[in-house]
């Protein structure tokens, strides 16, 4: 799951610091996410899949599959 969030950051040109702020965080608290020191709470989970557009079960490593379920309830 980290390194997914790394390789979207990554291939949308952002750094670490934008994309903390987008979250409303430090890069420093960001940047943990990426190593894996702390687990990404669910609410920053759901915030990054709207922001990269892919499934949370992509972000988790549950499928290869970025697209995401087009129907919401």
């Amino acid at each position: 799951m980290y390194k997914r969030i790394r390789d979207l950051r990554e291939d949308s040109d952002l750094n670490q610091t934008q994309i903390a702020k987008m979250l409303g965080m430090s890069q420093t608290g960001y940047s943990k996410y990426e190593t894996g020191e702390n687990d990404i709470p669910t609410a920053i989970l759901i915030r990054l899949a709207d922001f990269y557009n892919v499934s949370i079960d992509y972000l988790l490593g549950q499928t290869d599959v970025k697209e995401r379920n087009k129907k919401r309830v």
